[in-house]
């Protein structure tokens, strides 16, 4: 049998598979950070889709901490309310289970949408405003110079990813992951490149990892007893000769979120630095999720070019992951776990509206929801 089309447990939560759609920023909100039509259909496609679970895209627990200003929110009621509404519906399609990645940008944030190519926008800019991090080191040098957030400052932050997941949890979703990769806020944290505080939250390897270990702990604090919270987290700046976080750092990482509550670790990489020299190809990121999986017992999801089902059952057969995460690829094709049980002879879930346009390599490989 097939181990990608084997369930698998996050916590509580179980998967009827190991296809997990990674989050993907849409840039597709209102800015107010609340859901349009865009996500509507966006989230039903997913949930028709036959993968184990759903993460969407990074969503802010601070209006200051969006990417750009059509990011999605979860800092008021309104737009839990209005993801509530949508959740509902979605949810009439399938029994996938939905997550969110709540996220704070940190002195990546305040940018215009992406395909507009203007990369971050000043405060003095209509749709702009004055970023936050660890340090005043901005992200490259057109950038302003973010606030070097205070003691105080930090703590709202901790409140608001803990206020944002209790949001989460009413709105519907069934599991939260927590960014803390790809250089935003807590990334920003972690790296000596672009964290040279001397207080509490500076310096030493636990010190820059504390932040992020107090938000683990504010959500889990926050929500109902074992609901499920995982992490996603940069393996590696790809700086090392720069003395930038590395594959060493977040082994450590993982046993300190392990032991916390973390249901599973995500592991992507890089973001932080302009300069990063990330050695892209087949695979590239799953030798970091082989590691930290030797450390750890919570499930390891891997993510990162991985396109082919036969590629993606080498990686759980070979042990160097749990679960597969998928991204670009399902962005371009939402039927992907269909081809997948196709592929490796395997039976997967669909609506019964679709069994009719099974293709005769599909035949026998689809069956309907329960």
């Amino acid at each position: 049998m097939s181990l990608l089309f084997q369930p698998i447990q996050f916590g509580q939560l179980q998967l009827s598979n190991k296809i997990v759609i990674a989050p993907m920023c849409q840039y597709s909100a209102t800015d107010q950070g609340n859901v349009t039509y865009w996500h509507e259909q966006q989230w039903a496609n997913y949930a028709l889709s036959g993968a184990g679970l759903c993460i969407v895209e990074a969503t802010a627990v601070q209006a200051e901490g969006r990417i750009s200003y059509a990011d999605l929110g979860l800092w008021n009621d309104k737009q839990r309310d209005q993801i509530q509404t949508l959740l509902q519906k979605v949810k009439q399609l399938s029994p996938m289970p939905f997550a969110v990645q709540l996220a704070h940008a940190g002195r990546k944030a305040s940018t215009d949408k992406p395909w507009q190519g203007k990369g971050q926008l000043a405060p003095a800019d209509p749709q702009g405003w004055q970023t936050v991090s660890a340090s005043e080191l901005a992200f490259n040098e057109r950038d302003v110079k973010p606030h070097a957030l205070t003691s105080d400052e930090i703590q709202r932050i901790i409140i608001d990813f803990a206020e944002a997941a209790k949001r989460a949890v009413d709105a519907g979703f069934e599991l939260i992951e927590i960014h803390a990769a790809h250089g935003y806020l807590l990334h920003q944290f972690m790296s000596p490149l672009s964290n040279v505080r001397t207080d509490e939250y500076g310096g030493s390897f636990e010190n820059r990892i504390r932040l992020t270990l107090e938000v683990l702990s504010a959500i889990k604090a926050a929500l109902p007893h074992d609901f499920p919270v995982g992490v996603r987290i940069s393996a590696t700046d790809w700086m090392d000769e720069e003395g930038g976080w590395n594959l060493e750092s977040s082994i450590g990482l993982a046993k300190a979120l392990q032991q916390l509550g973390a249901v599973y670790i995500h592991v992507s990489s890089g973001g932080l630095h302009v300069q990063q020299k990330i050695k892209i190809g087949v695979n590239y990121q799953v030798p970091f999720a082989a590691e930290i999986k030797k450390h750890v017992t919570i499930p390891v999801i891997a993510v990162g070019l991985i396109t082919e089902p036969e590629q993606a059952e080498e990686i759980l057969a070979k042990n160097e992951a749990d679960a597969i995460g998928l991204a670009r690829a399902i962005l371009y094709e939402p039927r992907w776990p269909w081809h997948a049980a196709a592929a490796l002879g395997e039976q997967i879930e669909i609506a019964p509206q679709y069994l009719r346009c099974q293709p005769h390599t599909l035949k026998n490989l689809l069956i309907q929801f329960k």
